[in-house]
């Protein structure tokens, strides 16, 4: 169906990271025929999803969406968005509603908004699970209804179907819900004939903006061309280019294999592609396959689980460098047998954590013996339990040996350095997902709901 390249402009890697309106107007003159963008992750844990909130702030997704509606009314090409709000459930879809409309009036435009809700009623994921519909990935093995029961909000990951209903409907702007960042991306080129193959790789290489280019930053987007044989990607800035090792490299981001990417309804298969660069900006890839497979859409889940206190404090003190290992261990046994003493059975089912940043605190391993001694430590101390109260109580308890705890109990004692009085930090509580599983559909659009909203009918009536 395809007569000449579908040209689509992806402004930004998301939402509120920072469109630029030079940008985008250079990608208009190019050709654009739409404006697509994600405009969440999970990268940032679960509680944007259990919340319905944002990562982003209000002004920046304001400010992105006011220059890509602006730019999308006045060249007459719709502008697609993906997991809106951060976590794609309905709240954070509607939170992004609001703040479009609000744009639309400020801007004096009528846009059709499809809205494109994917979160999911318990009852009816229940009745799948109990059909064999949902199936668990790893690490997880069968999902239990009570895990179910337990998650405050739970999405299901669209593929490119209902942006492409909502487009032939005549959306101007659609805000989705939860979906795959290749997906939203590869919607309009999908609707208009493109293969699918390289519809769905340009989609790839695409979902992070500049982030397939040579200098990351050296702007924000680029522009994709999509035609019979292949696709071809550009920066939006002249400054920036593409080569071969930026656009293939794409494929390993957020991906554990470099040739195969699972999407819902297929696998994309670039073991084939061929990338070349067209000029010194440009690549042009071709060769890449898409296979067919039973649909399915990952549901994620998030809910609230028990609560924190943290407290932290920073060491120079050259006898605790000396052996930071030693020193962590018998300072936790120390805050164990603390609250045991002070707290007992009340404390519960509690847990204390030591991270030792300078050291180990993002690996958790221990560090070979012959590593060197750092020269300062921040150490985070984490409590968790039952309630709010007891974490407090717990972090409260430890407090003096936390800030005073010896390397040796014949020296006198130190006293480390803390940031912050009171030096106990409530957290609130510990939020996670609850959910990695797929669950099989035999329509794209049965866990998908659309609404509109039409401003050029209400400006009309």
């Amino acid at each position: 169906m395809t007569t000449g390249p579908i040209r689509i402009l992806v402004p930004t890697g998301s939402l509120g990271a920072g469109a630029l309106e030079e940008e985008v107007r250079y990608g208009i003159s190019r050709g654009a025929q739409a404006i697509a963008t994600d405009a969440g992750s999970t990268d940032s844990g679960a509680a944007y999803l259990a919340l319905g909130i944002s990562k982003n702030n209000r002004g920046s997704v304001k400010r992105d969406l006011t220059i890509l509606m602006k730019a999308g009314a006045e060249a007459g090409i719709p502008v697609i968005i993906g997991t809106s709000g951060q976590a794609g459930g309905d709240l954070n879809v509607d939170w992004t509603r609001d703040i479009a409309l609000e744009v639309a009036r400020e801007l004096g435009i009528r846009p059709r908004i499809a809205l494109l809700y994917s979160e999911q009623d318990k009852a009816e994921l229940k009745a799948r699970n109990a059909a064999g519909r949902i199936h668990p990935l790893a690490p997880l093995g069968p999902l239990e209804d009570e895990t179910i029961d337990a998650c405050d909000h739970i999405v299901a990951a669209m593929g490119p179907e209902p942006y492409m209903a909502a487009l032939a409907a005549g959306a101007d702007l659609i805000l989705g819900g939860r979906t795959t960042d290749t997906a939203v991306i590869a919607s309009f080129a999908l609707l208009h004939g493109a293969p699918l193959g390289a519809s769905w790789h340009a989609g790839k290489v695409s979902e992070c903006g500049a982030q397939c280019t040579v200098y990351r930053d050296r702007g924000s987007g680029v522009l994709i061309s999509i035609d019979d044989d292949g696709f071809e990607v550009e920066p939006l800035t002249l400054s920036n280019r593409c080569d071969v090792e930026s656009v293939s490299a794409h494929m390993l981001y957020e991906n554990s294999d470099p040739f195969r990417l699972t999407e819902p309804g297929g696998i994309l298969d670039v073991a084939g592609a061929r990338y070349a660069p067209l000029d010194d900006r440009t690549v042009r890839v071709t060769g890449s396959a898409w296979e067919p497979q039973p649909y399915t859409m990952k549901l994620e889940g998030a809910a609230a689980g028990r609560y924190q206190t943290i407290m932290l404090i920073g060491i120079q003190d050259p006898d605790v460098l000396a052996d930071v290992d030693a020193f962590h261990d018998r300072m936790l046994a120390a805050l164990y047998q603390r609250v045991r003493s002070t707290i007992g059975d009340a404390a519960g089912d509690f847990h204390i954590s030591l991270r030792m940043y300078g050291w180990n605190a993002v690996s958790g391993d221990r560090p070979a013996a012959d590593t060197p001694r750092p020269r300062e430590l921040g150490v985070l101390f984490v409590a968790t339990a039952h309630s709010q109260e007891m974490a407090s109580q717990i972090a409260k308890a430890c407090n003096p040996y936390f800030f005073h705890f010896p390397v040796a109990m014949d020296k006198e004692l130190p006293s480390y350095g803390f940031a912050f009085t009171p030096a106990d930090i409530d957290r609130g509580p510990v939020y996670e997902f609850k959910l990695n599983h797929v669950v099989q559909t035999d329509d794209p659009m049965e866990l998908v709901r659309t609404a509109w909203i039409d401003l050029r009918q209400e400006e009309a009536a």
